[in-house]
C-alpha cells in the first residue's frame, strides 16, 4: 500500500469556456466538481497506474464522506470547512487559469498529534509514503518533516512535495526525496536555476546533506532528478498543451510508484516514466486523471541526458 497525506484538501472546480478575457462576463459551457488536494490526485494517479493507495490527511466530515466514495481513506476530522480551487479552462487553446483558496484554519490542538501518531499506526501496512501540497493554518510548518521522519526510520520511500518553511525542514530528513518545482527550488536553496545544469548545481549540496533524491519538476522544460550517485534530465521532444494542474502529482504518482517497486531505483527509466505520466495528465482538464494510451505511446518518445555532478567545492557557499 502506498499512502498519501493531504493536509489542505479542495474540493476541484473546473470551469470550461470558449476564450476567458479578464474583465469579462463569460457563459460557462460546462462545470466539475471533485474532491482534490495533491495527495487526493496522487492517489488517483496510483490507481490508475494499478497501485492500491490510500489517502490521509485532515478534512471536515463531508469532505471525508465524499472521498471515501472514490477511495480508501482514514481523514482526522480536524478542518472546520474544506476550501475550493478553480480551475477556468479554455476550450479554444488549452489554457487553464487557477484559483487556490487558502483553506480554514486547524483550531484542535492536538490535530497534528493524532495525524502523526495514524501514519505511525499504519506503518508497517505502507510500502510508500507521499506526503504533498500546503499547510492549513494551526499546524506547524514542521509536521511533515517529523512523520517523514517516522517513515523513513521505518525504511519507508518517502517523498516530501511541500514548499516553504516545511520544505526548508523536509530537506533537514536524512533519506527524503523531494520533488519541488523551480519556484519551491528557488526558496528552498536561494538560487534561480534556468538550466537543468543548473538545478543540479542547486540541489547538490541537499544530497550532500543526506537528502535521498531531489527531483524538480519544469513544466514544459522537462524534469531534472539529482542523487549521490548521478544526476539526469528527461524531457519530451516537443511539450503538449492543455491544463498543468495535477501534472507534478502525476510525476509524484509515478516515482513512488517505481521505488515501491524496486529496491535499487533505476532514475533514468523513473524519470522517463514521470516525464510521461505528467504529459498524460495534461491532456486531461481535471487533475488526478491521466490519459493511459498517450502515457505508454510517449513514453518511448522521452530523452534522457546525463548530467554530470559538480564537486562538494563548486556547490559550497
Amino acid at each position: 500500500m502506498i499512502l498519501t497525506v493531504t493536509m489542505n484538501p479542495a474540493y476541484d472546480m473546473t470551469y470550461r469556456v470558449e476564450h476567458f478575457e479578464r474583465g469579462q462576463a463569460h457563459r460557462v459551457s460546462s462545470v466539475e466538481q471533485r474532491i482534490g488536494g495533491k495527495g487526493i490526485n496522487v492517489t488517483r494517479v496510483l490507481n490508475q497506474l494499478g497501485k492500491y493507495a490510500r489517502a490521509t490527511g485532515f478534512a471536515d466530515h463531508a469532505f471525508a464522506a465524499a472521498a471515501e466514495l472514490e477511495m480508501p481513506v482514514d481523514f482526522v476530522h480536524a478542518l472546520p470547512w474544506v476550501r475550493r480551487t478553480v480551475v477556468i479552462s479554455e476550450s479554444e487553446d488549452g489554457t487553464a487559469t487557477a484559483l487556490w483558496e487558502p483553506g480554514a484554519r486547524v483550531s484542535n490542538p492536538h490535530a497534528a498529534e493524532q495525524l502523526a501518531v495514524r501514519v505511525a499506526g499504519m506503518m508497517p501496512e505502507i510500502d510508500g509514503l507521499v506526503i504533498s501540497g500546503s499547510l492549513p493554518g494551526g499546524i506547524a510548518a514542521s509536521l511533515p518533516a517529523e512523520i517523514a521522519r517516522t517513515a523513513i526510520a521505518a525504511d519507508v520511500p518517502t517523498i516530501c512535495d511541500v514548499d516553504g518553511e516545511a520544505l526548508r525542514l523536509a530537506a533537514q530528513v536524512p533519506g527524503v526525496i523531494l520533488m519541488p518545482n523551480g519556484d519551491e527550488l528557488q526558496r528552498l536553496t536561494g538560487i534561480k536555476p534556468a538550466t537543468a545544469d543548473e538545478v543540479v548545481t542547486a540541489a547538490k549540496p541537499l544530497i550532500d546533506r543526506g537528502v535521498r533524491a531531489v527531483v524538480a519538476t519544469r513544466g514544459a522544460d522537462g524534469m531534472v532528478a539529482v542523487t549521490a550517485d548521478g544526476a539526469w534530465f528527461a524531457a519530451l521532444p516537443q511539450p503538449l498543451a492543455g491544463n498543468p494542474t495535477g501534472a507534478g502529482d502525476s510525476a509524484t504518482a509515478a516515482v513512488i510508484a517505481a521505488l515501491t517497486s524496486d529496491p535499487v531505483p533505476d532514475w533514468p527509466a523513473i524519470l522517463t516514466d514521470a516525464v510521461a505520466t505528467s504529459a498524460a495528465a495534461v491532456v486531461i482538464p481535471v487533475a488526478g486523471e491521466i490519459d493511459r494510451c498517450l502515457r505508454t505511446r510517449i513514453a518511448p518518445t522521452v530523452r534522457v541526458t546525463q548530467l554530470d555532478l559538480p564537486t562538494r567545492q563548486e556547490t559550497a557557499p
